[in-house]
């Protein structure tokens, strides 16, 4: 399994960390990871994966609590989605 976490919000120290223990708590890898901060607003984008087969509606859920927790937006979208829009 290969998905896309993006983290949007007001920059504030303790995001990142805060995310990537988030991550790992949810038995995800990072394989990849981007973070900028724009004007005042923190933008971040992983690429995650797992070994196992994953809950998405479960782990959407535990991003969007998690989220409200950080005063920041998280959305976690499957790879496989953008895969096939690339092969229609």
């Amino acid at each position: 399994m290969k998905a896309f976490i993006t983290v949007v919000g007001k920059d504030r120290s303790g995001i990142v960390a805060g995310v990537s223990t988030k991550i790992a708590e949810l038995g995800l890898n990072i394989d990849d990871i981007s973070q900028t901060v724009l004007d005042e607003f923190f933008t971040m984008m992983a690429v995650v994966s797992s070994e196992e087969k994953q809950d998405f509606a479960a782990l959407r859920s535990e991003f969007e609590a998690f989220g409200q927790e950080l005063n920041v937006k998280i959305n976690i979208q499957s790879a496989a989605i953008f895969d096939a829009m690339y092969n229609i």
